[in-house]
């Protein structure tokens, strides 16, 4: 399972933005959906990894959060909410947050601390993998302006360039424009090859659970 753990830079100096965070995730399908955990954190609990890159599109959009991603075991039974859960994709998480700070793009991704050696080399190999694919995402869609994300709301909406640019009230080739700059098809590929290498990391780790049991 996956835990993503947020929390907003320089909010001592700022506005408060978890009311705006917690709207924005509120329809992704989680186990333990995000909430507030402490101060200007929030936190959710995930099985498919199809959902994270969608979770770190969305903050990036709101600008201004660090995010830390653990993978691990969580106990069971679930409670209700993702603050009285616990486990070691929780461990992961709180790591991952703190390594976050050292990272170029203000995001990591964390195993738990007993993975570790050559005998977790396939576990680490995909771990490292997956980040990859979150950092170039991250950094793609950090790139994008307000008029692009605008764009983009209308394409996912259904709408043609066409139709997009009048609603804009641009033409289509300022359209055009604002859309190769938006990085589209990279962040589409992004979000996609991000959910592969997530899913390859938990097909690794099943496997080895099989073997052990």
């Amino acid at each position: 399972m996956f835990v993503v753990v947020a929390d907003q830079v320089d909010s001592r100096r700022g506005v408060d933005q978890v009311p705006a965070a917690l709207d924005a995730l509120a329809d992704l399908p989680l186990l333990l959906p995000f909430e507030r955990t402490a101060g200007d954190e929030i936190q959710a609990l995930c099985a498919e990894p199809k959902v994270i890159p969608l979770v770190v599109s969305r903050l990036t959009r709101l600008d201004g959060w660090r995010i830390g991603i653990g993978a691990g075991e969580v106990e069971a039974p679930l409670p209700d909410t993702t603050r009285a859960a616990r486990g070691t994709a929780y461990l992961a998480a709180r790591a991952a947050i703190v390594a976050a700070r050292r990272s170029p793009v203000q995001l990591a991704f964390c195993l738990p601390s007993d993975v570790s050696g050559e005998q977790y080399r396939g576990e680490l190999e995909a771990a490292e993998d997956a980040e990859t694919s979150l950092w170039l995402l991250r950094s793609v869609l950090s790139r994008r302006s307000r008029e692009g994300w605008e764009l983009m709301d209308l394409l996912d909406g259904g709408l043609s360039n066409a139709r997009a640019a009048a609603e804009l009230g641009i033409s289509a080739s300022a359209a055009s424009q604002r859309l190769a700059r938006a990085g589209r098809a990279e962040a589409s590929r992004g979000e996609l090859l991000a959910a592969r290498l997530l899913g390859r990391l938990q097909r690794v780790f099943a496997t080895r659970a099989e073997g052990a049991s």
